[in-house]
């Protein structure tokens, strides 16, 4: 199950960075609106099929930051959320500075540093891991047919996608910490929760335009909804709450390919 659910995750994921370079609207605006749309549309949905649990929460017999377990998880569940909105804002920015395959082969990078995170957290990796994963990166580089840009703004965009690759790895380390403790449901929406909020305050102050969508870029934003936001994080939540954050990563390396065949 946790193997299937990664590769849903993956071919998810390989949309956001296609749909968000054909889209017009504002790259901040995009990110607010596919979090936000997806708490909307999950919200309702996890309240009626875990109404048992809702019901608990709502009547105190089960508290979410009951006992230290269920502190720490929402503690971390928070921190991830807020990893995952500096993903959002970062790799979807980097898209319209760079070609899609660079920038999501460069945000393919993800394992690399989530097993610097795992290697700081006191968990020793033997070097037959290393190896793979600096060939797996090399190898997921060479198929997305990364070109040769030049310039300030795909120097920057390839900075961004590097950025968002260390916050992607950061919200699987924290995830992995979080999502035994919580329903993948209620984690889902937490994350969301924060998620949505903290792009609203970025995208009010930056003083970005929350609707300057054309017919196209609604289209995109639904795209984006229904693949890497509903279905490619649900997925993604399921299977850290059933494999370690390294192995999981090792995998979504499929992202890049993936994503530059789409586009």
């Amino acid at each position: 199950m946790s193997l299937a659910a990664v590769l849903v995750t993956v071919v998810a994921f390989s949309a956001t960075a296609p749909l968000t370079a054909y889209a017009a609207g504002p790259v901040l605006a995009l990110a607010l609106g596919r979090n936000a749309l997806g708490l909307f549309t999950l919200g309702p949905v996890f309240t009626l099929i875990r109404r048992r649990e809702v019901r608990k929460v709502l009547r105190g017999e089960r508290r979410l930051l009951r006992g230290t377990e269920q502190r720490r998880a929402v503690v971390f569940g928070v921190l991830a959320g807020t990893a995952l909105a500096v993903h959002f804002a970062t790799f979807m920015s980097s898209t319209r500075l760079t070609s899609v395959a660079l920038a999501t082969a460069l945000v393919a990078t993800q394992p690399v540093w989530q097993a610097l995170i795992t290697t700081l957290q006191g968990n020793r990796l033997p070097g037959a891991t290393w190896t793979g994963l600096a060939v797996a990166v090399v190898g997921a580089a060479v198929a997305s047919g990364t070109d040769g840009q030049a310039g300030g703004d795909a120097l920057l965009g390839d900075l961004l996608a590097l950025a968002g690759a260390v916050a992607l790895a950061g919200y699987t380390a924290l995830s992995e910490k979080a999502r035994p403790a919580i329903s993948t449901p209620m984690y889902s929406v937490l994350c969301s929760a924060v998620c949505t909020v903290e792009l609203l305050l970025l995208c009010l102050f930056t003083g970005t335009p929350l609707f300057a969508f054309d017919g196209d870029t609604w289209l995109a934003l639904l795209g984006l909804l229904l693949l890497p936001q509903l279905l490619g994080l649900f997925s993604l939540n399921f299977a850290l709450g059933r494999a370690p954050a390294t192995e999981v990563s090792v995998l979504l390396l499929l992202e890049a390919p993936v994503a530059a065949l789409i586009a």
